[in-house]
């Protein structure tokens, strides 16, 4: 009885109703969207793993260290592995056409990073070509790249016109692995800089380092850069998360304000609720003093309209999480060259839960309060 008078309330005024449920659907949309960018801006810090730490120049990632710095990383206790990378930052056809390109000494590197999986064979096949390359799946996808293919960069860090083989295409292993990335071998770069700039060969932009113990990392990070203290290159040396967080941290800002706008949306949405509620309790004053002459108890003509309430915010809520799903995927397919993993998360779900349900209770708490503290002669005195 009271369910079934709870929905034929919430639909008595269907326009209005309507209008308020598209509101809070707009609403959810928007908030599961701007939360969705905020987690795809931080994916790299999520994705960060305990076991690796990244050194690099102290003074800043511009600058790099020599080649001669690893044997001396290989002996610190506590690192299994060490491998180098560089930035490589070359032009695929058209400056538009932006991702990530490192060069990498091969085997290490990728013995540091379970997530990126790859066949033996093709792992083998790369190893084997001087020029061979292994890029993610989604990168191969967004231009049609297929094992064989070769790919021209041009350089801009590194000048000149490059060829890479592709000879392996990897697999995230989850939705969270950043599978838009391309990687060669860090010798075939360095022995060409031997020819044309022979001052920038043997330099290495970052040391990537497995250790074998996550809760020694601070002594493990303390050791290498002690090593290097007051050397004409002096090294920072970080977890791979602390990493990621310094090239988050240079648009906390942007982020605040994403997260600032979507706590926006819902305290508008709120009043728009709150406003409806409002109404529909002022109109119905003397259907429940009538109730309350019948007997009625306060709880349960306040119950009446909170139920209606969240019922209203629920049914719109769920049809707006139900629409952000695809909304995710036709933003993130429109913006895979700016996020690499754009993907709705389940904590994003909840907070959209979470969120209509805070607005289906606070929108009517005043209405309920009026209508279960209703003047039995008042509210009489309205009808005819």
């Amino acid at each position: 009885m009271f369910i079934k008078l709870v929905i034929r309330n919430a639909f008595r005024h269907r326009l209005r109703t309507a209008l308020t449920m598209l509101g809070i659907v707009i609403a959810v949309l928007a908030f599961g969207l701007l939360q969705t960018v905020v987690d795809a801006w931080s994916a790299g810090v999520n994705a960060a793993s305990s076991t690796r730490l990244v050194t690099r120049n102290a003074i800043s990632l511009v600058f790099s260290l020599p080649i001669t710095y690893e044997d001396k990383i290989r002996q610190v206790p506590g690192v299994k592995m060490v491998s180098r990378a560089n930035w490589f930052g070359g032009i695929y056809i058209d400056k538009r056409n932006f991702f990530p390109q490192f060069a990498v000494d091969g085997s290490e590197y990728l013995g540091l990073y379970p997530e990126y999986r790859i066949p033996p064979e093709q792992l083998k096949a790369f190893l084997l070509d001087r020029k061979g390359c292994v890029v993610g799946r989604k990168l191969a996808d967004t231009y049609g790249w297929k094992l064989g293919d070769v790919i021209p960069l041009r350089g801009t860090i590194f000048p000149g016109n490059w060829e890479f083989v592709v000879q392996a295409i990897f697999e995230g292993a989850d939705a969270g692995t950043n599978d838009s990335q391309l990687f060669f071998h860090w010798d075939y770069l360095n022995e060409s800089l031997k020819k044309s700039a022979p001052r920038r060969a043997n330099q290495v932009g970052v040391f990537v380092l497995g250790i074998s113990d996550p809760d020694a990392a601070a002594q493990t990070s303390r050791a290498v850069d002690a090593m290097f203290k007051n050397s004409l290159a002096e090294t920072l040396t970080e977890t791979e998360k602390a990493f990621q967080l310094g090239f988050f941290s240079m648009t906390e800002a942007i982020v605040a304000a994403i997260r600032i706008v979507s706590l926006v949306i819902i305290v508008i949405i709120m009043a728009v609720m709150a406003n409806t509620m409002a109404m529909a309790a002022r109109e119905r004053m003397p259907e429940y003093a009538t109730l309350k002459v019948l007997g009625f108890r306060p709880g349960y003509l306040g119950g009446l309209m909170l139920g209606e309430s969240i019922f209203i915010a629920l049914a719109a809520g769920a049809l707006g999480m139900l629409f952000t799903v695809p909304l995710v995927r036709m933003f993130g397919n429109a913006m895979a060259k700016l996020f690499p993993v754009f993907q709705l998360s389940a904590h994003t779900v909840v907070l959209q839960l979470a969120a209509v349900a805070l607005v289906g209770v606070v929108a009517a708490v005043v209405p309920s309060w009026r209508a279960s503290r209703v003047v039995i002669a008042q509210g009489l005195r309205a009808i005819g």
